[in-house]
């Protein structure tokens, strides 16, 4: 192997491992949040289910 291939593999597992350690947990935190955020806001607005 050359030293491009060995660089580009190593580069491929660091972006791999960043991508499955932070960026997809911090996501998927901040997508459960905002849904939860607009549940909440929306019954602010419009009241609990079933009321009304």
């Amino acid at each position: 192997m050359s030293q491009d291939t060995k660089s580009e593999k190593s580069l491929e597992l660091k972006i791999f491992i960043f991508l499955t350690v932070f960026l997809a947990p911090i996501l998927s935190v901040l997508l459960v949040s905002a849904l939860g955020f607009g549940i909440w806001f929306s019954q602010i607005l419009t009241g609990p289910p079933g009321v009304g």
